[in-house]
């Protein structure tokens, strides 16, 4: 097997000055915001992006926090800023809680959750602060991820246009011209595809978004962005050295997601995949299994009473520290379930072998990305008929390096650069 060469993070010195690249003082970007909608695959495409550029010790994060908890589950649909009026409105009128038969249940609305130390994202306070500081520190580099950051990031870059530079990941779905660049799975542009033509009645195809190919601050990547360099690998390997160096050869990982509205899938697939697993525990001397957040617990609970007993399988409880990073390094062969975008994409940065289960249950822009997977060479459909100590190889899926080099052409054309 040839050696693979991991993605390195752009180191970009210039081996001038600061004053002699392009911009000058005022053309160096030394700081970054990233803008966080409380969910970790989103936010972590933020982080990796920063990471990438060289600023992840120089960042400041914000988040856009949405009521939780009660009815407040069923109105993620709404607009943020609507939302978070009609929870203010409701709790005025019903109170915090209601009352059956003189007992209290579940509230109908409940407080913003959010975590403490987190910054609530003001666009105005931020452009405001970008304005202010653009002499002394140079200009802003705004990273936002994620549906309900679109407001408050449109918003910078509208009230402090001179003074920053706005990066959204992930489609805005309209107006792609609010941001300086816009970083999206190819995938994303599945619906002007004939073939997804075909499939949408013709009285919806005027609502279904994007209805534009993508423009020049448009940035198209294979997966999602992520922290899974070579650097991090490193790191992660150190970390994870005595707990997982000493294990038996091929080491398996096994990631399940959860179900999603375009990759659905419940016991049925759990029962599949542990049938598989057996078939395959021959050829492989170690299997580590991870469950993530969104596992249901019928899911969760056939591979643990399939494998619980068997010592060459460890289950992840959950409790312990996540053993994720550790796992990317040290894994020979991954096996995971088709319905997670940001841990295919991991797995696929580290030229190692990938296997997917489910991708045929996956639908309409899923089921694109999972062929673009196939047809690179980056994963293969798990069949319960591999031999895991058998490897392949392929060119690691590089999106994050690739993402940080366009925003580095994109800064230079504006006479701005990233100062380390």
């Amino acid at each position: 097997m040839r050696p693979i060469r991991l993605p390195e993070p752009p180191s970009g010195f210039s081996g001038l000055p600061e004053i002699f690249d392009a911009g000058g003082v005022y053309g160096a970007i030394k700081r970054a915001i990233i803008i966080g909608n409380g969910f970790a695959g989103s936010e972590n495409q933020s982080i990796g992006l920063v990471r990438a550029l060289g600023l992840s010790r120089h960042h400041s994060f914000y988040r856009v926090t949405r009521p939780r908890g009660g009815i407040n589950e069923w109105l993620h649909w709404v607009p943020v800023s609507l939302h978070k009026k009609l929870d203010y409105v409701m709790k005025r009128i019903i109170g915090y809680q209601v009352m059956v038969n003189g007992q209290k249940v579940m509230p109908l609305f409940s407080q913003t959750t959010g975590l403490s130390d987190v910054l609530e994202a003001d666009a105005n306070h931020i452009a405001k602060m970008a304005r202010e500081t653009f002499d002394k520190d140079g200009p802003l580099l705004v990273v936002a991820s994620g549906r309900d950051t679109i407001s408050v990031s449109s918003s910078i870059k509208r009230l402090a246009p001179e003074n920053v530079f706005v990066v959204q990941i992930q489609h805005p779905r309209s107006h792609l011209n609010r941001f300086d660049m816009v970083i999206t799975p190819r995938h994303d542009y599945y619906p002007l595809t004939p073939h997804a033509q075909e499939q949408i009645p013709w009285f919806l195809r005027r609502w279904i978004t994007p209805r534009e190919p993508p423009g020049r601050n448009v940035v198209l990547t294979v997966g999602a962005l992520h922290q899974v360099d070579s650097a991090a690998l490193r790191s992660a390997a150190s970390a994870w050295h005595d707990e997982l160096a000493p294990l038996p050869k091929p080491l398996l990982v096994v990631n399940v997601g959860g179900p999603t509205s375009n990759c659905p899938y419940g016991a049925d697939l759990a029962k599949q995949l542990a049938t598989m697993l057996r078939n395959i525990l021959w050829s492989c001397r170690s299997i580590r299994i991870s469950f993530s957040r969104r596992t249901p617990e019928k899911v969760s609970n056939i591979l643990v009473r399939e494998f619980s007993g068997n010592q060459k399988v460890y289950i992840w409880d959950g409790e312990d520290r996540n053993p994720h990073m550790g796992h990317l390094a040290w894994a020979d062969a991954f096996v995971i379930t088709a319905d997670s975008v940001s841990m295919l994409s991991e797995a696929c940065s580290t030229g190692k072998p990938v296997y997917v289960i489910g991708a045929e249950r996956c639908t309409w822009k899923f089921a694109d990305f999972q062929k673009s997977l196939q047809e690179r060479g980056v994963a293969r459909p798990f069949t319960g008929k591999e031999d895991i100590s058998e490897s392949w190889s392929y060119s690691p899926l590089n999106d994050t390096t690739e993402a940080a080099n366009c925003v580095n052409m994109a800064l230079a054309k504006r006479g701005w650069s990233i100062h380390r």
